[in-house]
């Protein structure tokens, strides 16, 4: 029997892919798998809600700055390291897995000093900086994006959904379509920024929805929970607050105009999905680099937060959707540039790693 550490969290971006590769372990006889996070990050609702208990480590940031804070990190992030090499002692743990955020840090250090393997993923174009550490001295680094710059890293791809993995959407675009209450013969813009919302995103429709209905397509809008957008009620544009069938709404969608958050972008490019990608311009530029191999590989366009707005939509979008030669084109190249194997990637590295012949 092997048993897995799995450490991460803090966001979506490093929890749904722990998850995923969480649930193919699971389904492997024999094999145990234990999650470690924090009591403060997102894993501490996800993980117990997909039937995994969390094995808690403090957050223990990195310092930015020299204050009182930095002279304490030290002493803080050695109780953290002990906190997991007990888990691993307790659990005797095989490996150790780790997807960024506060509880992987602490779980590469305890695993070297265990002497256990431990595998890096990175799921940005940018990585965080414990993944950056961690490279240095992993069994394996597994990457999502092409060109992101960690030490020995192999792109294997994001560890998606389940329900985007299996999603045949030419199958399920009846069953959308009438989710969504629009028609299935007409193609369908999808615009959407996330749970929240993107406010840049939401103008530039409020200002260009009717454009788009007149280039013939059909607009399914999701404008985020605390968006005050109204809905003009026009027939052909759906407006929601929040999707919770994304799965219908990548089935319906011919073109997707959204933010290039990593797992974002991989579920597009896995699905086949062309797309105007709008990068969050908060941050230190991962989003921008996310987006750069799917918008290299001819399956996406970029355009600029700071400058989209109607006329954006209407002098960039709009000729996009009046040309489906070209959008065929980019859906063949989303295709060729994504992966819906991810999940089996990363674990078959993970696999080498504890055989001792990863690369």
């Amino acid at each position: 029997m092997t048993t897995y550490l799995l450490a991460g969290g803090g966001t979506a971006g490093h929890v749904n892919p722990l998850l995923a590769v969480a649930d193919l372990l699971r389904e492997r006889e024999g094999d145990s798998v234990l999650v470690l996070g924090t009591k403060e990050g997102l894993e501490a609702r996800l993980v117990p809600e997909r039937g995994y208990d969390l094995l808690v480590v403090d957050k223990v940031p990195f310092p930015r700055r020299p204050n009182g804070a930095a002279m304490a990190f030290p002493a803080r992030f050695g109780r953290a390291v002990s906190q997991v090499r007990a888990y691993i002692r307790d659990h005797d743990v095989d490996v150790v897995v780790g997807f960024g955020g506060y509880a992987a840090a602490p779980a590469y250090v305890a695993a070297s000093r265990e002497r256990i393997p431990f595998v890096v993923h990175e799921a940005n174009a940018k990585p965080g900086l414990a993944n950056v550490l961690g490279a240095r001295r992993a069994a394996a680094v597994g990457v999502a994006f092409d060109g992101t710059p960690l030490k020995r890293g192999e792109v294997v791809g994001m560890p998606l959904r389940r329900e985007v993995v299996e999603l045949d959407r030419a199958a399920m675009r009846a069953q959308a379509a009438a989710a969504f209450g629009l028609d299935p013969a007409k193609p369908v813009l999808l615009v959407f920024g996330g749970s929240l919302g993107a406010q840049r995103l939401n103008e530039a429709l409020r200002d260009s929805w009717r454009d788009v209905l007149d280039a013939g397509w059909q607009l399914l809008h999701a404008t985020g929970e605390r968006s005050d957008l109204a809905d003009p009620g026009a027939a052909g544009y759906t407006m929601l607050r929040y999707i919770d069938r994304m799965d219908l709404a990548f089935a319906l969608a011919d073109l997707i105009v959204s933010r290039a958050g990593s797992a974002t972008v991989s579920e597009i490019s896995a699905l086949g999905i062309p797309a105007v990608y709008v990068p969050y311009a908060v941050g230190n530029g991962e989003q921008r680099l996310n987006a750069a191999s799917a918008v290299s590989a001819g399956a996406a366009v970029l355009l600029d937060d700071a400058s989209f707005d109607g006329d954006a939509v209407r002098t960039s979008v709009v000729p996009l959707l009046e040309d489906r030669d070209r959008i065929a084109r980019m859906a063949g190249a989303a295709r060729r540039v994504g992966t819906r194997t991810g999940t089996e990637n990363l674990v078959a590295l993970v696999d080498r790693a504890l055989a001792g012949t990863a690369r």
